[in-house]
């Protein structure tokens, strides 16, 4: 039998160690159309490479595997994720930070901000994601995380944090998946011996819609209250006002809350100190009439005419796929350099004309002709 000499790679935790072994023709010919030599043979990272291997197994590039499924809410799913090593296994996150998670929806990546639940320094994530209607990644995930599922890691980030030392007496306050931070400072406070005091109002649609209602019913030295918008069945009625925050601690040393626009709107007419998060960007209106302009993406060699939207849905809608994350101007993961022209932040009003700035393309509208390096 005619013997042929093939080169083989393998992919080492420390390296690429290469080494030469014999096979049989019809083997090698198989190898050799095999998608692993195709891309050994090509222009990408490492970690292209060993993701055919093992999806989780990569030098550089932050991966997590999903490891339990949890549905206990009609509109919600509880995912817990082992980090590989490129992440930090949350030692270096902090309790309230967002990170990335892309999934890949019928081919398609798509990026989407969460804050983990899970208490600082665990080696597992936990993110529990609300099933927005009109969400991709929301209803992706709903319908059809399990166990085996790998998702992409990346940017963690997030001002909305416990600050150190710790207060003495802490108000917390979410609405509907804003719980999900606060259940992370509160499952940090609790491992940590925090022996202050600790309220916690979280408001939902209804009590089935509630996440970990029975973990917070067992939690020790934490005062927690419900209200529910469409139910009569919490110990609270109505919206954030003076009554709820008597009823919860009205002299809190500091106030964490993370919701919609207008309960932390709420919660900051009758509070102090107040840390907040939205999970909703503020809304400003978009120009009444598009500018014309030319919006130029200059390394894709694509024009087209501005129609008002931001820059990322023209992107998208030009066929290019820029990486994107909140969508509402909060992880900076879809920032781009402008190289000419003018454009005008939603979230903010700002105006930005100086070539050569970095624009976050999810919130910014074209004033005029604009070249984005796309």
């Amino acid at each position: 039998m005619q013997l042929e000499c093939l080169t083989t790679c393998i992919i080492t935790q420390h390296g690429v160690q290469m080494f030469t072994q014999n096979v049989t023709r019809g083997l090698s010919q198989r190898v050799l159309g095999s998608a692993l030599v195709d891309v050994l043979t090509g222009p990408h990272g490492v970690d292209r490479y060993t993701e055919l291997l093992a999806p989780t197994w990569t030098l550089g590039e932050a991966r997590g595997k999903v490891v339990d499924v949890r549905r206990t809410t009609p509109r919600s799913v509880t995912l817990t994720l082992r980090p590989n090593n490129a992440f930090d296994r949350g030692r270096a996150m902090r309790a309230g930070q967002y990170v990335n998670v892309t999934v890949d929806v019928d081919g398609r990546r798509h990026t989407r901000c969460y804050s983990p639940a899970n208490a600082e320094g665990s080696a597992f994530l936990e993110l529990t994601v609300g099933h927005h209607d009109g969400g991709v990644v929301s209803a992706y995930l709903h319908e059809h995380a399990r166990p085996g599922m790998v998702v992409g890691l990346a940017g963690v980030g997030g001002d909305f944090t416990l600050p150190t030392p710790r207060p003495r007496r802490i108000l917390f306050v979410s609405g509907g998946s804003g719980i999900t931070p606060v259940m992370a400072m509160l499952r940090t406070l609790i491992a940590e011996g925090h022996t202050g005091d600790i309220a916690f109002v979280h408001y939902a649609r209804t009590p089935q819609e509630a996440c970990y209602r029975d973990e917070l019913a067992a939690m020790p030295r934490v005062r927690v209250l419900h209200g529910y918008t469409r139910s009569g069945e919490g110990d609270l009625d109505g919206r954030f006002g003076p009554q709820h925050l008597e009823a919860a601690m009205p002299d809190a040393d500091a106030v964490f809350v993370c919701g919609p626009p207008a309960l932390i709107a709420a919660v900051r007419e009758h509070c102090s100190n107040v840390h907040a998060e939205s999970f909703v960007a503020p809304a400003i209106g978009l120009p009444c009439e598009p500018t014309g302009g030319r919006v130029t993406f200059a390394d894709s060699g694509i024009d087209v005419v501005d129609d008002g939207r931001p820059l990322l849905e023209q992107a998208e809608s030009a066929g290019l796929t820029p990486q994107s994350g909140c969508r509402m101007g909060i992880c900076h993961t879809c920032t781009r350099r402008k190289t000419r022209g003018v454009v005008r932040n939603l979230t903010t009003g700002a105006v930005s004309a100086t070539a050569g700035e970095d624009v976050q393309i999810c919130v910014s509208v074209p004033v005029g002709d604009v070249d984005i390096a796309l």
